[in-house]
């Protein structure tokens, strides 16, 4: 319901990229060190160094990756070659392969 249209999704996204990448470019490597306060479902305090959190946030990312093209292939798809090889190979104009 919050995203009605692909046109919508698209926005939110643009702007939460949007969001990740001023994060990113004021980011120094001493900051990877900084612990970082959270607080996990249960509403109990954690803290984690932001390095470690950022890890995890890449590794969680796969984990959807793969459960988004199994969903495709249940529904009769094939999902296209996604794997950050071929969008690094596309960003530069050469092929992956």
């Amino acid at each position: 319901a919050d995203y009605p249209t692909v046109e919508s999704l698209r926005e939110a996204y643009s702007q939460v990229e949007g969001y990740a990448r001023a994060f990113l470019s004021k980011l120094q490597v001493d900051d990877l060190a900084r612990p970082v306060e959270f607080a996990n479902p249960q509403g109990e305090k954690r803290s984690m160094l932001l390095g470690e959190l950022m890890q995890h946030a890449a590794n969680h990312a796969v984990h959807h990756r793969g459960q988004v093209a199994l969903l495709l292939r249940w529904l009769g798809h094939t999902p296209d070659d996604f794997d950050i090889l071929f969008y690094y190979a596309e960003r530069h104009g050469v092929s992956a392969w």
